[in-house]
């Protein structure tokens, strides 16, 4: 069991998690915000969550206009962790990547509008010989939304990603770059000291953060920078604290 507060000043904003496994294969999650600026003072999302390796499920309900929904994703091929000791030598076993393909619905009850979702992903398995890669294709036909990332680890402390957004009824696009570097606190050890996290976009600017460790402190830091706005060019700047005794 799990139980998360975080408050965010001075905005007095709270939120809450609730974590709790069922099952090795099902645990139940509730989230709640706290904020008097949002709807009847904030809102309460509880989940159930099933994991059963080949096919995974979420089942969710939000009290923010009495939301239903539900996701699935599904793994073609064979399950990794039910392989025999030592494993067939078949052309499924010398297979250097996996697809899976997920689909979300939901169904607002006080405001009659529903949505759905659909996505495929192809990741690289760790037989296959080059850097491991990850594809991602996400659309969503009601909004008209289309979106497309492909990310690769370079190396043992850096992976790149990029990400583009297109709406195919307004025809607008976005193009998004990050990356993530981590430090090692020692070479010949594999104890990271921080990562650095960035990110470029047509639409949000430049985004940098920080997150570090100071023996039992936690430390986040950001930036998030404007290069649109001459006048505000830096357009946040936060700082998050976390005690691990």
């Amino acid at each position: 069991m799990l139980l998360f507060g975080r408050m965010y000043l001075p905005t007095s904003t709270l939120e809450a998690l609730y974590l709790k496994r069922v099952k090795p294969t099902t645990q139940f999650r509730i989230t709640g915000v706290s904020d008097g600026r949002l709807k009847s003072g904030g809102t309460i999302m509880a989940m159930m969550q099933h994991d059963f390796g080949k096919w995974s499920g979420e089942y969710l309900y939000s009290t923010d206009g009495a939301l239903i929904g539900a996701r699935g994703l599904y793994n073609f091929g064979r399950d990794p962790r039910k392989q025999p000791n030592p494993p067939p030598r078949t052309s499924d076993e010398k297979a250097i990547g996996r697809f899976s393909m997920g689909a979300e619905f939901y169904y607002g009850i006080l405001n009659k509008s529903a949505g759905m979702s659909t996505g495929l992903r192809y990741t690289t398995l760790p037989t296959h010989p080059n850097a491991p890669t990850t594809m991602t294709l996400t659309l969503t036909p009601l909004m008209g939304s289309l979106s497309a990332t492909y990310a690769i680890k370079a190396g043992e402390t850096a992976s790149f990603c990029s990400r583009f957004d297109f709406n195919m009824y307004s025809y607008e696009s976005d193009l998004s770059l990050g990356c993530e570097v981590w430090r090692r606190e020692d070479v010949e050890k594999e104890d990271f000291a921080g990562v650095l996290k960035a990110r470029i976009s047509q639409t949000s600017g430049i985004g940098l953060l920080w997150e570090g460790r100071l023996k039992h402190l936690l430390f986040s830091v950001g930036a998030g920078i404007d290069l649109r706005r001459k006048d505000q060019l830096v357009r946040a700047v936060g700082l998050e604290l976390q005690y691990s005794s």
